[in-house]
């Protein structure tokens, strides 16, 4: 499987007519407010240094004016950089020519936007040719690629259709269509889901991970929804004032926040959702004859125990037993610590 990982190196965003001049006094500590105080320019992204692995779903979260949406436009460089690399297979995404970028947006990359992006003259079936079009795709291939799509997603019958004839969650799914009609490496989804109502939301995530368990797409995905992030992510990465606070796994960030700021934001998340048993099992084996597979949630452990009147569960992988977790351990792990 080829490497379609991306690092981002040293990345800042100066918004302004003299960015570059600022960048040292910005290394040197100069705050947001003071740079747009001082100078009248924006500090959009500081020193961001984030490996977004190949075949995973890359999470980027902070609240409105992290930098988030700013992060997610210089992989495929609709913002330019003020310094910094966007590495992809070897190459500085940011130092590629114009004929090279245009063919990196065309053949690497695809966008699903929270607006939808959906032209309204255009069909369902036109909407999702619409970036396979550009790639010089025979009308017959790009077709039967974007009806297998339709249908994947749920709007087998709709080909026909117009936008103003969807409701908001349908025309998100030709937004997701279009994106994976193209075929590409790369999937950039911002706030793909955050204009949907919670139950729409709720199910397009669902799809999301069920195509992302078969497609295996290098996946950068960006929310200010905690919930989504840990839902979605492999890793996530959150930021406040341009800058990465916290990087890692979900449970990572759960168990260990960075600082005062994550605590607050994960102090309400629903902990037995989010650990796995194999971060809290102990060794051995337990007096039980039930078993709950590597990678269950606390959750998931708790409720099997509650239903069998027992105590303990023994965790099983490929290769056996591999621990086992209690009821106490459980309910322990799942509550979320006091804050001095």
């Amino acid at each position: 499987m080829a490497d379609n990982s991306i690092e981002v190196k040293g990345l800042y965003k100066i918004f302004g007519p003299h960015g570059e001049k600022y960048i040292d006094a910005v290394k040197g500590g100069m705050s947001k407010d003071e740079l747009n105080v001082k100078h009248g320019h924006v500090l959009g992204l500081k020193d961001i240094n984030i490996n977004m692995p190949s075949a995973k779903i890359q999470v980027i979260m902070g609240l409105s004016g992290s930098g988030k949406s700013t992060m997610i436009r210089h992989i495929n460089r609709l913002i330019e950089p003020t310094v910094g690399e966007v590495i992809y297979q070897g190459e500085d995404i940011c130092k590629m020519s114009k004929a090279d970028l245009q063919q990196f947006r065309r053949h690497k990359t695809a966008m699903v936007f929270q607006k939808f992006a959906l032209l309204p003259h255009r069909t369902v079936i036109d909407n999702t040719l619409f970036g396979i079009e550009l790639q010089g795709v025979s009308r017959g291939e790009s077709e039967e690629r974007a009806k297998h799509w339709l249908k994947r997603v749920g709007l087998d019958g709709y080909e026909d259709y117009y936008p103003n004839q969807l409701s908001g969650g349908m025309q998100q799914r030709v937004g997701l269509a279009r994106a994976l009609t193209n075929d590409a490496d790369i999937l950039l989804m911002d706030e793909a889901f955050s204009a949907l109502d919670p139950l729409i939301r709720m199910d397009m995530q669902s799809i999301l991970l069920e195509l992302q368990d078969e497609l295996h797409k290098t996946i950068v995905f960006i929310t200010h929804d905690l919930d989504e992030a840990l839902r979605l992510g492999d890793r996530i990465a959150i930021l406040r004032d341009g800058a990465v606070i916290q990087q890692g796994t979900g449970q990572e960030i759960v168990l260990h926040p960075a600082d005062a700021y994550i605590s607050d934001f994960v102090k309400e998340v629903n902990r037995g959702r989010v650990i796995k048993v194999d971060t809290i099992m102990g060794s051995g084996s337990a007096k039980s004859d039930l078993t709950i597979e590597s990678g269950s949630s606390l959750e998931n452990a708790a409720k099997m125990m509650t239903e069998s009147e027992i105590s303990a569960v023994n965790v099983v992988g490929a290769n056996g037993n591999l621990g086992h977790v209690t009821m106490k351990t459980v309910i322990d792990a799942m509550v979320t610590p006091a804050t001095s």
